[in-house]
């Protein structure tokens, strides 16, 4: 069966449904489904045929996906291996979907295990306990396995997983990232086994799931599966200067996630620099092609500009390509009327540059006034 709008060019001959190359291609690395054949190329038996037009992909969906919990994420072809080989797995080999209790791993509410994590400091991933409770409603880590306080708590009302291969350098790598004191925090995390991993990322998924169901009882599980775990809407490096327009721009690898746009001195560092908060055209946000004639000091020529009502952020771009991706992304933001909810982030940076106003230290005004 294809996975989102790619084009079923491949045919299961073992399941007798149609599949993507991508699909296909997960499909012969698994032992029982790795019957596979080309509809453009490959000739076929007439019994594969019979099972080809006795099941098809609509029949094989009402057999395979009869009981997919609304939490567990449905892959689309630009999702990484892990997560569509797990979904083709879950459904075809362990059949999940069919054999309810099969689901346990990640629908208890409770999951305790090992992952290996990468270190703030050091850059090494070490082994590490994470516990998570639904009951507790956090996810929690411990330096050492017979700790008895964590050396992290997570609430699940902010907490975030995304999965980041390239990033982390694994596949299996997955990106946590929590709210504390209203800034993001990033740890790194990775298991050996694929399944363990996607059956994290499950589980974080319908702890967020079961939380806002009770924090909103009246939404649609429509309205509620978005909102469980979001992949960031445009990462990469970009070039940046100061509020003072004066200083000379740095390269700072920028993560925009919804309405913030944080930026890391490396993308791995576990917390953001500085972060800007992008509101709506309403609110007099704009974003504009180029920078002020009267700006020098940057060595990338595809500038951005960004308005606000308080100041302008100013970025370079390497290329004119990543200048028009990020400029498309900001303005998906900015075009996007804003909720109740978010106007407590615009408090909450307007606050902060208050406070930092006040620093006579450079170093502070650099970390957290967003100047780099």
């Amino acid at each position: 069966m294809q996975i989102g709008d790619a084009q079923p060019d491949w045919v299961s001959v073992t399941l007798g449904v149609f599949v993507c190359q991508g699909c296909s291609l997960i499909h012969r690395s698994i032992e029982s489904l790795r019957q596979v054949k080309s509809v453009l190329q490959d000739t076929f038996e007439d019994k594969e045929i019979e099972l080809i037009t006795s099941m098809g992909n609509e029949a094989a969906k009402a057999k395979y996906e009869q009981q997919v919990p609304p939490f567990y994420h449905r892959p689309s072809h630009t999702d990484c291996r892990i997560l569509r080989e797990q979904w083709i797995r879950a459904k075809y080999e362990r059949q999940e979907f069919i054999h309810i209790e099969k689901q346990e791993p990640y629908s208890a509410g409770y999951r305790e295990g090992f992952l290996w994590k990468r270190g703030r400091d050091n850059g090494q991933f070490l082994s590490r306990k994470f516990i998570l409770s639904e009951r507790e409603g956090a996810l929690k880590y411990f330096n050492k396995q017979d700790a008895k306080e964590p050396k992290a708590i997570m609430r699940i009302q902010t907490l975030n997983a995304t999965f980041q291969p390239a990033k982390i350098g694994n596949p299996c790598g997955l990106q946590i990232t929590y709210l504390r004191d209203n800034s993001t925090r990033n740890i790194f995390v990775y298991h050996e086994d694929s399944k363990e991993m996607v059956d994290w990322f499950t589980a974080i998924r319908a702890a967020r799931f079961h939380y806002q169901k009770v924090a909103f009882p009246g939404a649609n599980d429509e309205d509620l599966v978005p909102r469980l775990t979001r992949n960031f809407m445009k990462e990469g490096y970009m070039e940046k200067t100061g509020p003072r327009h004066t200083e000379g721009f740095k390269k700072r690898w920028f993560t925009m996630d919804d309405r913030r746009l944080m930026y890391f001195k490396d993308p791995l560092d576990a917390y953001a620099r500085g972060e800007v908060f992008i509101g709506s055209k309403e609110n007099s946000y704009t974003v504009v092609s180029g920078l002020p004639p009267s700006i020098q000091g940057y060595h990338w020529k595809y500038g951005i500009t960004i308005e606000t009502p308080d100041r302008k952020f100013l970025f370079a771009c390497e290329t004119e390509a990543e200048q028009k991706d990020w400029i498309a992304a900001f303005q998906r933001v900015v075009n996007r009327p804003m909720m109740p909810q978010e106007y407590a982030g615009t408090q909450t940076h307007s606050r902060h540059r208050k406070k930092i106003s006040k620093l006579e230290s450079e170093k502070l005004t650099v970390s957290l006034s967003l100047c780099s």
